[in-house]
């Protein structure tokens, strides 16, 4: 038997149970992992109180990414030993997977053995991040040398990662925040500029920054009228990437912006990256050839112990956080 994170229910972070569980041995294809550290994902507290892209099968386990020690194989596996230091990208389905608990049992294709330089709290909260701003930037929006690129939420884990991916390849990161609390930080990870949105207007800011020019890109999370802001501050031709709805508002189609500059909205979840093995071995390669280099590198915000899972959650809901909040085993 096991420690595991389940909730019998939707509902808030009190949901959350610990309790003893006795997990099946990996199937087919898959490895099983005792878990060291876990990341936290705001998909996750969606997932637990809804609506979100899945719905659970109660009682459900949660959690996308995780790192720690290979255990056991399935049939069919032969890239991993028992023993071997493991870090895990997002699998397809997290009513299926879930790396909240001692022991979790994972596709062998989403594990990715870590850099020894990381620690487990860093690896545990690697590849959320960065394989959804990999997906966005660079798959989708082809991001280059001198792309102006708009992060919205950029204090999240995500929009911290997706400035620093914007970095290595030269483009420009302009980073919006809703208060002037982590314009400072912000600017100190890596953003060319930070909007304040409580304080300055998207549109005519990004207009002064590019000389009126607008930005090609807008890496989104919040949706709601921040839409229309978006399409006020884009070039013509440019692309919106919608990846989350984290706003309680509902989201207009700005409709004019859209055919006045002929822009593109791109729905996106970071599942088009894993679901194309091209796509994830170029995720992989980027993620780890960044990390070795110090190009890519997390950043942890806090971390929580095991007994703490709900407190954890309540914080991850607070949106003071500025990174990555990992949950220790």
């Amino acid at each position: 038997m096991s420690r595991i994170i389940r909730f019998h229910e939707l509902g808030g972070p009190e949901v959350l149970k610990i309790e003893q569980v006795d997990v099946p041995p990996p199937g087919p294809g898959e490895i099983a992992v005792e878990i060291k550290a876990f990341g936290l994902n705001r998909a996750e507290s969606m997932f637990r109180s809804g609506p979100y892209v899945e719905t659970p099968d109660f009682p459900a386990r949660l959690g996308y990414e995780g790192a720690g020690v290979v255990t056991a194989l399935g049939a069919g596996v032969n890239d991993f030993v028992p023993g071997d230091a493991v870090s895990v990208i997002p699998p397809l389905s997290i009513t299926r997977w879930g790396s909240y608990g001692e022991v979790a049992n994972f596709p062998a294709a989403v594990a990715v053995k870590h850099p020894s330089s990381l620690t487990w709290v860093e690896a545990s909260g690697i590849w959320m991040q960065y394989v959804t701003a990999y997906g966005a930037l660079i798959e989708i929006a082809k991001l280059a040398r001198g792309d102006v690129v708009i992060i919205t939420a950029a204090s999240s884990s995500v929009g911290l990662a997706a400035i620093q991916t914007a970095r290595a390849v030269g483009a420009m990161p302009i980073a919006t925040t809703r208060t002037s609390a982590k314009k400072s930080a912000l600017l100190d990870a890596g953003a060319a500029h930070v909007i304040v949105t409580q304080e300055e207007d998207l549109a005519r800011r990004v207009g002064e920054i590019t000389k009126g020019a607008g930005a090609r890109i807008a890496f989104d999370p919040v949706a709601g009228p921040m839409l229309l802001q978006l399409a006020g501050a884009m070039a013509p031709n440019g692309i919106v990437i919608e990846y989350g709805a984290l706003s309680r508002e509902p989201t207009p189609l700005p409709l004019f912006p859209v055919l006045a500059k002929n822009l593109t909205l791109h729905g996106y979840q970071y599942k088009e990256v894993v679901r194309d093995q091209a796509q994830l071995d170029r995720a992989k390669r980027f993620v780890l050839d960044g990390l070795a280099s110090g190009v890519l590198k997390p950043i942890i915000d806090r971390v929580f112990a095991f007994d703490q899972i709900v407190e954890a959650h309540h914080y991850l809901e607070s949106n003071q956080q500025f990174g990555k909040i990992v949950v220790t085993v």
